[in-house]
């Protein structure tokens, strides 16, 4: 994923949060709101929690290749952030991956 695609200036995680518009399934909960530039922007969040440094990477790395292959940024309508759930462990690559397509489709309509 570009750099252009990503959100990672902390103001921007509190506003999109701020807003209050979410949507959860089992492995993720969606923030989001209406893109203020010309491409969408997704950004990912990964609790502690979740592992240590290494394992919240790869967790990342993961929901990026995810996003690249499920939204079209240039004509996506909505800036995102994702955070992953403790569930998103448990569960498989594909079984999370399409978790996500679920979720995206479903905050657009």
């Amino acid at each position: 994923m570009k750099k252009l695609y990503r959100i990672k200036r902390n103001e921007e995680f509190g506003k999109i949060i701020a807003a209050k518009q979410s949507d959860k399934s089992a492995s993720f909960v969606a923030y989001y709101v209406n893109k203020t530039q010309p491409q969408a922007r997704v950004g990912i969040s990964v609790s502690k929690k979740m592992g240590n440094a290494v394992e919240r990477n790869r967790i990342k790395r993961q929901i990026r290749e995810m996003v690249v292959d499920l939204i079209d940024f240039e004509t996506y309508p909505l800036d995102v952030i994702l955070v992953a759930r403790k569930s998103y462990l448990k569960r498989s690559f594909y079984t999370n991956k399409n978790d996500l397509e679920t979720l995206v489709k479903k905050i657009i309509i």
